[in-house]
């Protein structure tokens, strides 16, 4: 609290002279010679109606706020203060005159009141009612001042308060016509503080101040501070109107030279709708869209141009105009030219091949009988590296057509497919709309890739938007969210690419013809490199084939020691790999460079290092009891699949199994087991030997998971090597799913799984009788290369895998 305080007697003190009522006012400070309106409450009433009844005087000491409401203001430490009824008064007050006591239609109060004086308080006696108290005081002399420092402060606050008066526009004419014609310094000090709207505290500092130039110092601060915030004020306030101002003094001008202009039969349109009703005019398009953008249009003259509509509008018209509705590229129908093309960028991929000329002979006959033929919705499934992507551009150029390729791997938003409606800000068209505006055809031939790797959250699923794209009863009328007009695509044709069918919905699924690449066969690797691989990485390497010359033996080799893969793209990097490293002998060795370089076999290993591969020792070759090779098929094409088993004595006949195995291939090895057991008798097997021993079978490669029930006839065949200590034939896999009666039943994946034998070093191979169909489909080349045994039953199976007849002899026993 304030550091002087003041108590004054209350209890028995004698009546003083001059005396006054303590009247009660909270929030409001009066000043001498001030008339000032304030209400009447329950609190002040009574000293109210004392006064009216005697002198009309009152004394009022404003209540000081508390040191939190004061807060830091500095000139508070000056004030003097005294307590009274648990409450801190400043020492100065005022002595005032009630002039008229008002009273108002809703029973309202209020006095108006004139300051006489300051004055301090001498004495307090209550009076006999308890809430009047009767004040005795004294008068507050103003100190002394010397006349000239007076003046200079009077000076310099007027012109403080008359730029003050200026800036803030609700300053009453009065109050300024009083403060300028106050007849000494004081009285314009207290006139300048009453009419200035100061916080409470700082009323009462100015109120208890005796002496007028330390009054006057402090109005000159409080009214430097006041000045600085409404020039902060109006300066902001002039910067908004300016923006504000400019936007419509241009519009209201632009307004004026239309209507100008429209009377004189002058208006001209601006450039942008001038071009584009030229566009409109002079462009072939169906009439929902001249409708939409002559109404477009019309909104767009009455847009300002420096709106963010007017860009938004401009820009949906542009790709309104820019899309193919009407125009088409002309299909090329010639056959043998179609079939040159795809042979000449492709070797193999005989069943796309021949399903793309098929689809061409249906449109050549068509369009020779005046119709038009639906374009097809192919899907190309296979492991990476065949060559799916690259055969769409083949495709478009086979046909004639534009080509688009779209990479849907990890699109999570269904707004990439549909695009954004126009509302949002930043909308844009999907990327069908998007890349048909691109190549500026409505027939191209559309590359749907990576479509099983597309992903949906909270955004949407776009695999179900791509299901009114792919659907040939549905696409003819496709709707982005961005044009809000239908679109027809039933002309586009789509080829979507996938490496795993199972990452495909159904329902897309269903809408699309479904063609399954498989991997090269070591000498479909051999003719690609020949003819592709190697001849574009010399001319990378900036090497020719004059300089250079690979030998077919040499491309052997790369593929049976650098290479492991369905595709060729392992291949063609060993093979830019070569070449580089070739051009770097050739740039540092000392001889001559023209010279022609056959590259050989010891060349190729000299040049590449250590073989990654070696087949003559994969797990092909080892044989041991309780060991086997099987055959799976991935999606990345087909591996052998070694499996090893094991016997634990002193067990209870569980079987434990190990190496990621799935659910099903899981259920597969129990179903062998359970056969194999049964059969115990035929196989000379003691009982007991299953109630002693525990079993463990594992897969090998423990870290990729496995599954699928195409292992079947593999754990059967090594869970009988086992017990029989016996070794399975050399270089032998097998593929196959097995039943508890011993049938064995057809799989899937056949040419991959024997490539991948091939691939492997494999020489005999075991497979279903079912799978005869799929095997005489695969070229001579493969089939020339192994011996497949075909099987129908499990003793099939057994005569088959072991070099001696493990039935016969059980038999003899």
């Amino acid at each position: 609290m304030p550091d002087e305080t003041k108590k004054p007697a209350f209890e028995n003190a004698p009546a003083p002279n001059p005396a006054a009522w303590l009247f009660e006012l909270r929030d409001q400070v009066i000043y001498p010679f001030s008339l000032t309106p304030v209400p009447v409450s329950e609190d002040n009433s009574a000293a109210l109606k004392a006064a009216m009844e005697s002198n009309r005087l009152l004394a009022i000491f404003p209540e000081v706020p508390s040191r939190a409401e004061l807060g830091n203001f500095p000139l508070t430490l000056s004030l003097r203060t005294f307590e009274f009824c648990g409450t801190t008064r400043s020492a100065v007050g005022v002595l005032v005159r009630v002039v008229k006591e008002l009273t108002f239609p809703d029973g309202s109060r209020k006095a108006v009141l004139r300051g006489v004086k300051r004055i301090q308080c001498s004495q307090l006696r209550f009076g006999s009612d308890k809430k009047l108290v009767n004040v005795g005081y004294q008068d507050v002399p103003e100190t002394p001042e010397p006349s000239g420092d007076l003046e200079a402060r009077r000076r310099s606050v007027m012109l403080s308060f008359q730029e003050l008066s200026g800036l803030a526009q609700n300053m009453p004419e009065e109050v300024q016509m009083a403060v300028l014609n106050a007849p000494s310094p004081g009285r314009f000090a207290d006139t300048v503080a009453d009419a200035l709207s100061f916080s409470t505290a700082e009323k009462i500092v100015l109120l208890s101040q005796c002496s007028v130039i330390k009054r006057l110092e402090i109005l000159g601060i409080l009214i430097n501070r006041e000045l600085e915030v409404l020039r902060l004020g109006v300066k902001i306030q002039s910067e908004v109107h300016e923006a504000m101002g400019q936007s419509q003094r241009e519009y209201y001008l632009r307004e004026q030279l239309r209507t100008i202009q429209r009377e004189l039969g002058e208006e001209t349109a601006s450039p942008d709708v001038a071009a584009l009703r030229k566009r409109l005019s002079s462009g072939d398009y169906p009439d929902e869209v001249r409708e939409a953008v002559n109404s477009e249009l019309e909104r767009l003259e009455l847009i300002p141009q420096s709106a963010p509509e007017y860009h938004i509008s401009y820009n949906y018209m542009s790709l309104l105009l820019d899309l193919p509705w009407r125009i088409f590229t002309e299909d090329v129908y010639d056959i043998v030219h179609a079939a040159e093309v795809l042979d000449e960028d492709h070797y193999g991929l005989d069943e796309v091949k021949k399903r793309i000329l098929e689809f061409l002979a249906v449109m050549q006959l068509r369009h020779e009988h005046g119709e038009n033929c639906r374009a097809p919705i192919l899907c190309l499934v296979g492991p990476p590296g065949v060559g799916k992507t690259s055969i769409g551009r083949s495709i478009a150029r086979a046909m004639g057509r534009k080509f688009i390729r779209v990479s849907l791997g990890g699109v999570r938003d269904e707004a990439e497919i549909r695009g954004h409606r126009r509302t949002y800000v930043g909308a844009m068209p999907g990327r069908i709309i998007k890349n048909l505006k691109r190549v500026g055809s409505g027939n191209p031939v559309f590359m749907l890739d990576e479509v099983d790797k597309l992903a949906h959250d909270f955004r949407g699923d776009p695999a179900s938007a791509l299901l009114e794209v792919l659907d040939p009863e549905q696409n003819n009328s496709f709707s982005d969210n961005y044009v809000e007009l239908t679109f027809d695509l039933s002309k586009v044709f789509f080829i979507a690419t996938a490496n795993d069918l199972d990452g495909i919905p159904g329902p897309l699924r269903d809408r699309m013809e479904i063609i399954r690449l498989p991997g090269y066969t070591a000498f479909e690797k051999r003719e690609i490199a020949k003819r592709y691989l190697m001849p574009r990485q010399l001319t990378e390497s900036g090497l020719t084939a004059a300089e250079v010359k690979v030998p077919l033996p040499t491309i052997d080799y790369l593929i049976e020691n650098y290479t492991m893969e369905a595709g060729v793209r392992e291949l063609e990097r060993v093979c830019g790999k070569l070449c580089r490293r070739l051009v770097r002998q050739r740039l540092t060795a000392e001889e001559d460079h023209s010279a022609p370089v056959k590259v050989d076999v010891k060349m190729a290993h000299a040049l590449l290092g250590v073989r990654k591969y070696r087949p003559e020792r994969s797990t092909v070759t080892y044989r041991a009891p309780g060991y086997a090779v099987g055959m799976a098929w991935t999606g990345v094409g087909g591996v052998v699949l070694p499996v090893e088993a094991a016997l634990l004595p002193g067990g209870k006949g569980e079987l434990k199994l190990t190496g990621s195995l799935g659910k099903v291939m899981q259920e597969s090895a129990a179903a062998a087991f359970t056969l194999v057991r049964s059969m115990s008798p035929e196989l000379g097997i003691a009982p007991e030997v299953f109630t002693g021993n525990d079993f463990h079978i594992h897969v090998p490669d423990g870290a990729t998971p496995k599954d699928g029930p195409s292992a079947g006839v593999t754990m059967v065949s090594v869970l009988t090597s086992l017990l029989l200590k016996r070794a399975l034939r050399p270089r032998l896999s097998m593929t196959g799913e097995i039943t508890l009666q011993g049938r064995v039943t057809a799989i899937g994946g056949v040419r991959e799984k024997v490539v991948a034998a091939l691939r492997a070093g494999i020489t005999d191979v075991v497979m279903p009788r079912d799978n005869v169909e799929e095997y005489d489909e695969l070229p001579e080349a493969v089939r020339s290369k192994l011996e497949v045994h075909f099987v129908t039953n499990c003793r099939e199976l057994l005569r088959t895998v072991f070099d001696v007849p493990v039935l016969k002899a059980a038999e003899k026993r």
